[in-house]
């Protein structure tokens, strides 16, 4: 059968045979059906003659017999099979098949070279079906890692081992290297229970069988990788989320990606041919046939914003040649950046609208980018004047006070309530407060400063203000001579003046205190009702408190409470300011003993004068009366009562009115340690009978007084006695401490016993005042005590001890001007 065909081209290859003679030629016709052959084509048509020029030189040198042309028929049919067969599976099955049919095989397996190792492609006639190509391809590595020839042909037991070969159920095998042109192993076939080993024309015919498998399974792997490439391609073209058309120079579309199907809501292959015009229908007055993303050269550049059904798109063009002459394809792509414009759009509206100054600058020292609060701010005119300044030499008074600020953000990479003084354009001086952070590229570079920027001059000017305020009164509080404190509404002490430090008490210590703890005992009711008045709004003033010193004493203080409030009017502290009125109360108290004192003198003398006459008349008589011996023992027993009780009223009259004279003592210097041991000795007998310890501390260097040797032991005497009934009725040891020493220009003498005490020390120099029992004392004896030692010029005080039973009474007189002025020159105490 002839044909005939119009032809138009004609390619003409050589068979060359491996002596370099011409065996034949091998032809490719172009039919008027095609195109034109193209280089693909080229390249087939050398592969392909290759292939044929084997084949016949093989058939030439088997001397074309039977057998031998069987064997070529096969081999040309593998050759066509193979080149037809351009996926890898597919290849690798029928190669492996049609091999083990040509070397007349039981099993055969392919191998092909991968990146990671070789890669099991066929395994047929294995015995154990479950055998593992993993396995199998490592005993295969091995197997050719102990063999360098090209061809190997053993037992299976001595290639892969007897545990496999059992597995495999093979006796022989032979394996092929299917290398490259460049040497490059590309492939292993292996050829099992052929039953004899091969001979030169089975070795000859297995290299052709090994070299067609070679090109057709690089071909093979090599359109695989195209597939897969393609295949990818194809994937990530629909996997991208943007909109992607293909259209050629009529407009019509060649691809759309999947993003953009599905948004019009059709397959991507129901896109293929429409024009660009009717895809979108964006309206009449276009030209039917143009591109609505399409450009002219020079209008506009490569990338545009274009509005598309109410949404924003930057769109991005770029032509390409397609293949085969199909012309220029142009490509779009479109990214919606509806969202990033209103974005962009709030984010500008803040930018613009904020009241803070904000900017972006380089690390030179030039905005980039301000906002108009930073002009306003800054006192330019516009954005672009600001943009124009030197940041370091017109907006800070000296380029260091920017360094600093620079320094920190490299450092840190941010800076944080940064405080500084610009410049503005008119040259005045605005306080600033910054907060900015460093932008940097992937190797760390600074690329630029961000931040934010507030005016703080108002605040500044407000804190000096406050500061000076503060200070004035921080001054005026502390050198007060009023105690003041600021107290919570749980009665806590949350503020205190320095004048507490005279108080014995430090700041921290008064801080957090009870300002209960700190009033006397028997006063914190009064305090307490106060206080509760003062939480209600109400001005509490003059509260006479009793206030503990540090070491213990307690003051007289006169306190006022003011209430502070809140925005809402709530209490929400109290203002506690003390007066010490200690002295003022002391020197009002004894003003008024005093002026009790001498009223009660007055009262008393001329009460005792007026007694003095008639006691005088019944001592008289009654004394005549004992005379007279005519009267019976039971007269004179009464009159010895009379005259008895007569003379204790004379005593009581001597008493008052030596309580009431109001002239000066017989004073002269006198040792008190004397005085006081002729005292001690008139009671010794008491003391001694009743078990009274009498302890004596006297001091030998005692310095002398100016004093009335009588009117003294007077009042140690009436001092003693006090005591001595004091201890009497306790009922445990009784003990009286008599002390005597000179301090700051006083000689103290200081009676200490062990009693119950003293139940009234504020009224115990009261005239007749007494707590003894009625007939037992008059009242009187510490009175003209009293009065005694004020007209020395001393005083005497009283008071219950500290931690233990009983009272202590102290009289304090001055010493003599000669003892003061030695005590002077000799450096001691004056």
């Amino acid at each position: 059968m002839i044909a005939t065909f119009d032809v138009r081209q004609l390619l003409a290859v050589p068979l060359l045979g491996s002596d370099g003679k011409v065996l034949g030629m091998f032809g490719v016709l172009d039919r008027m059906d095609r195109a034109g052959i193209s280089p693909e084509d080229i390249r087939r048509a050398r592969v392909l003659a290759g292939q044929a020029a084997v084949v016949l030189e093989v058939t030439h040198n088997l001397h074309l017999s039977e057998q031998h042309r069987r064997r070529a028929e096969s081999l040309m049919a593998l050759a066509l099979d193979l080149n037809s067969l351009l996926r890898l599976d597919d290849f690798a099955i029928s190669f492996s098949r049609r091999a083990a049919d040509i070397m007349r095989t039981q099993a055969v397996a392919l191998a092909v070279k991968q990146d990671a190792g070789l890669e099991m492609l066929v395994l047929q006639g294995a015995k154990d079906s479950l055998v593992a190509p993993g396995r199998f391809g490592l005993a295969l590595n091995q197997a050719l890692s102990e063999h360098s020839e090209p061809m190997i042909f053993s037992t299976a037991a001595k290639l892969f081992g007897e545990g496999l070969a059992e597995n495999l159920g093979w006796n022989d095998c032979t394996l092929v290297r299917l290398l490259a042109p460049s040497g490059e192993l590309v492939g292993v076939l292996c050829l099992a229970d052929r039953g004899t080993p091969l001979s030169r024309e089975d070795s000859q015919l297995l290299q052709a069988v090994a070299g067609h498998a070679s090109v057709a399974l690089q071909n093979a792997r090599l359109f695989t990788r195209m597939e897969q490439a393609n295949r990818h391609w194809i994937e990530i073209f629909d996997a991208i989320s943007d909109f992607i058309v293909v259209h050629d120079e009529s407009d019509n579309i060649l691809r759309v990606n999947l993003s953009l199907a599905d948004f019009i809501g059709v397959r991507p292959q129901e896109l293929i041919g429409v024009n660009m015009h009717d895809l979108l229908a964006l309206g009449q007055n276009v030209v039917r046939t143009s591109c609505p993303f399409c450009r002219v050269s020079g209008e506009t550049p490569d990338e545009y914003v274009h509005p598309v059904l109410d949404r924003t798109y930057l769109v991005s063009n770029s032509r390409v040649h397609g293949a085969n002459s199909e012309g220029l394809q142009t490509i779009h792509v479109l990214k919606d950046i509806t969202d990033r414009r209103e974005v962009e759009r709030r984010y500008r509206e803040l930018f613009d609208n904020i009241q803070e100054g904000l900017f972006f600058s380089t690390e030179e020292g030039h905005f980039i980018e301000v906002n108009e609060a930073m002009v306003r701010m800054l006192g330019y005119e516009s954005r672009q004047e600001l943009l124009q300044t030197d940041v370091s030499h017109e907006l800070y008074f000296s380029p260091e006070q920017r360094a600093l600020a620079i320094a920190t953000l490299k450092e840190s990479g941010v800076l944080r309530n940064y405080e500084t003084t610009l410049r503005r354009k008119d040259g005045s001086a605005i306080h600033v407060l910054i907060n900015a952070f460093a932008v940097r590229d992937s190797h760390g570079r600074v690329l630029q400063y961000r931040g934010l920027m507030l005016d703080i001059s108002g605040l500044k000017a407000y804190q000096a203000e406050l500061q000076r305020e503060r200070d004035f009164s921080g001054k005026i509080l502390n050198n007060t001579q009023s105690l003041i404190l600021v107290v919570d509404t749980a009665g806590l002490v949350s503020y205190a003046n320095r004048r507490w430090s005279d108080m014995g008490y430090e700041q921290k210590q008064v801080l957090g205190m009870p300002l209960e703890e700190l009033v006397s005992v028997s006063r914190r009711e009064v305090f307490r009702e106060a206080f509760h008045s003062t939480l209600a709004g109400r001005q509490v003033d003059n509260l006479e408190l009793q206030i503990l010193h540090g070491d213990g004493r307690m003051g007289q203080f006169s306190v006022n409470l003011s209430p502070m409030w809140d925005e809402q009017g709530a209490v929400t502290s109290v203002v506690v300011v003390m007066t010490d009125v200690t002295d003022s109360a002391t020197l009002h108290a004894k003003l008024m003993h005093a002026e009790k004192l001498a009223a009660v003198g007055q009262l008393v003398s001329g009460v005792a004068h007026e007694v003095n006459n008639p006691l005088t008349a019944i001592l008289g008589f009654a004394d005549l009366l004992m005379e007279n011996t005519e009267f019976p023992e039971a007269v004179r027993k009464d009159l010895r009562v009379i005259l008895q009780e007569a003379q204790r009223t004379k005593l009581i009259v001597q008493n008052l009115l030596s309580f009431a004279r109001q002239m000066p003592p017989q004073r002269k210097p006198v040792q008190l340690n004397v005085i006081l041991r002729r005292t001690v000795q008139l009671r010794a007998y008491d003391f001694y009978s009743h078990g009274v310890d009498v302890v004596e501390q006297f001091d030998p260097d005692l310095p002398t007084v100016v004093g009335d040797s009588h009117q003294l032991p007077q009042v140690f005497l009436n001092i003693l006695n006090n005591a001595y009934d004091a201890v009497r009725e306790t009922g445990r040891p009784a003990r009286i401490s008599i002390t005597t020493e000179s301090n700051s220009g006083f000689v103290e003498v200081a009676f200490r016993d062990n009693g119950y005490g003293i139940s009234y020390p504020d009224r115990i120099f009261d005239p007749f005042f007494t707590t003894k029992e009625v007939g037992k004392g008059t009242g009187l004896g510490l009175s003209i005590c009293y009065g005694i030692v004020r007209e020395h010029g001393g005083e005497i005080l009283c008071h219950n001890n500290e931690n233990a039973e009983g009272a202590t009474f102290v009289v304090r007189l001055p010493r003599t001007a000669e003892e003061a002025l030695l005590g002077t020159a000799a450096g001691g105490t004056p």
